[in-house]
């Protein structure tokens, strides 16, 4: 006889380590780091390491739902007028939400097949490079650009040329008022280590 063990696949997620991050002098958000360890042959990376913002979230959520209409995505922590990105419990709270927003996205089959979920978790690509690179309007495919973030561990630098020159206003989360998507260059690197509170908005 022939015993054939099989791994049984697992996905595991950490949403954590909230940064305030600032955009400008008057704006600041704060980002939080997904940390992705895995098995699971539907990813191109077993681990990786980007850093997100609500925002991002939010787009997220709305491509996955269009994408699959049957089925009830879970729920973002609620967008509250109230959100204080100083107060500890509703950082933290939020980082909770997200984090269990993310971990009932990755026990669907249907959604892991698509790629703007990969695209999310294992790049630092924003929202509109994403789109652009899952409908084929970019020189590299899905894979190329998870591989490319392991190795240079930032956006790809045409992209980033690109959106300098040219902005375009989004609604904003919660906690920030200014155009733009994507986390902002100094927000980046993503060490996967916690390292000590950035500075305060």
């Amino acid at each position: 006889l022939i015993f054939i063990m099989r791994l049984q696949e697992f996905v595991t997620v950490l949403v954590r380590d909230p940064r305030t991050q600032k955009e400008d002098s008057w704006h600041s958000y704060i980002d939080y780091e997904i940390f992705i360890h895995t098995n699971s042959m539907c990813f191109t990376r077993k681990t990786s390491c980007v850093r997100r913002r609500f925002r991002e979230f939010v787009w997220l959520r709305q491509r996955l739902q269009s994408n699959a209409v049957l089925i009830q995505l879970p729920e973002l922590p609620s967008k509250t007028p109230f959100f204080n990105m100083n107060n500890p419990h509703h950082v933290d709270h939020r980082r909770q939400g997200l984090q269990e927003f993310l971990e009932k996205i990755l026990q669907d089959a249907l959604l892991l097949s698509d790629s703007r979920l990969h695209l999310f978790l294992q790049t630092q690509l924003s929202p509109e490079d994403m789109e652009a690179c899952v409908s084929g309007q970019t020189k590299y495919s899905v894979a190329d650009a998870i591989h490319k973030f392991a190795s240079l561990n930032r956006r790809f630098p045409i992209e980033d040329e690109e959106r300098k020159k040219g902005k375009n206003d989004v609604d904003s989360d919660s906690e920030s008022s200014s155009s733009g998507l994507g986390p902002s260059d100094d927000s980046i690197s993503c060490g996967c280590k916690a390292s000590p509170a950035s500075e305060e908005s």
